[in-house]
């Protein structure tokens, strides 16, 4: 037995010493010293040894165990060192390796506009709301006074889902004036902007989906003079005091009197052409479209439970990718939503 247990001692330390790894070191522990090891069958074996014998024999065989415990933990502890050391090297950082640049983003041109034009408003005591995209009919046309059989409602200009008309995806964001109307009593002051859809062609100053800012402002003796007023110092904060401004009588169902305004083209400076050539930007009109407005309808505020004969008020709606173009000198609207780095850099 004495025998044995030195072949199985000098066995165990040779293998520990070529162990590669942890691994391994663990397999030689568990074949050697585990419940099912070789130390262990052996000593299953004191039983049949004399009186005498076995004292002797149990004082070797705790020996050959703490001698193999206490190499197991040296070798454990040498095997941990040397993985941190590769780990370490595989893993190393040249600190002296100059780092890579970050460049920090920015907003999208739309939204600085946007937030400048939001800015302007809520310093003129304006409220900022939203509402939904996908829109009913009512109120999205009949509310606003659009009568069935009106240009606007035709398919070949508005994304509907249905076969009946009643729900689609919103022109405009008009019908938010009416939902505040209907919950809200004068005096009223609010700014919506958002989404809207329409079957436009994809040109330089046209979308199928484009950004609209709707105001409206409702209280007792509100004139065409405070829309006058709200509106060209939106335009003169956004494009300078030295903007050109007009406005053209036109009609909108849902306002009476109404207006068109207008902004002489940055692209050309109002002549219509660059070096001979038609201005690309206001199509050799001289002028930008930029909003419509007017008094807001009476049969509009009646519908909301407003009286007409005491209150008054004025809306307005502005496309605002016509206003980054010209706020910031964009002369193709498809430029915007094309997301090319090179031409977002620059804002």
């Amino acid at each position: 037995m004495r025998e044995q247990l030195e072949q199985i001692r000098l066995q165990a330390l040779a293998e520990m010493q070529e162990a590669a790894d942890i691994v391994a070191l663990d397999a030689v522990r568990v074949r050697v010293l585990g419940k099912k090891g070789e130390l262990t069958a052996v000593l299953k074996q004191m039983g049949k040894l004399s009186a005498e014998e076995r004292p002797v024999m149990g004082q070797v065989a705790n020996a050959v165990r703490a001698e193999l415990e206490t190499k197991l933990e040296e070798r454990k502890t040498e095997l941990e060192a040397a993985a941190l050391l590769e780990q370490l090297a595989l893993e190393a950082v040249d600190v002296t390796v100059p780092g890579k640049e970050v460049r920090m983003g920015h907003q999208h041109p739309m939204n600085k506009v946007l937030q400048e034009v939001k800015e302007i408003f809520i310093g003129m005591g304006y409220q900022i709301v939203d509402g939904p995209e996908i829109e009913e009919a009512s109120y999205n046309f009949t509310r606003l006074n659009i009568e069935e059989g009106h240009p606007s409602r035709d398919r070949s200009d508005t994304f509907y889902f249905n076969d009946d008309d009643s729900v689609l995806l919103r022109t405009q964001t008009s019908p938010i004036q009416i939902r505040v109307m209907e919950n809200q009593k004068p005096p009223i002051r609010i700014l919506a902007p958002g989404r809207v859809f329409r079957k436009d062609e994809a040109d330089a100053t046209h979308s199928p989906m484009f950004h609209q800012i709707e105001g409206l402002v409702v209280d007792e003796g509100i004139t065409m003079g405070d829309l006058k007023g709200a509106l060209e110092t939106m335009i003169k904060r956004l494009y300078g005091e030295d903007a050109v401004v007009r406005f053209r009588p036109h009609h909108f169902p849902f306002t009476e009197p109404s207006c068109e305004v207008d902004m002489q083209c940055f692209k050309c400076g109002g002549k219509g052409e660059i070096d001979g050539q038609v201005c690309p930007t206001c199509h050799g009109e001289g002028w930008i479209e930029l909003l419509g407005a007017g008094m807001v309808h009476p049969k509009v505020l009646e519908g909301c439970g407003i009286d007409s004969t005491k209150y008054s008020g004025f809306a307005f709606g502005i496309g605002l990718e016509r206003m980054a173009m010209g706020r910031l000198k964009i002369n193709d609207l498809r430029l915007i939503f094309e997301n090319d780095v090179r031409f977002l850099s620059q804002f």
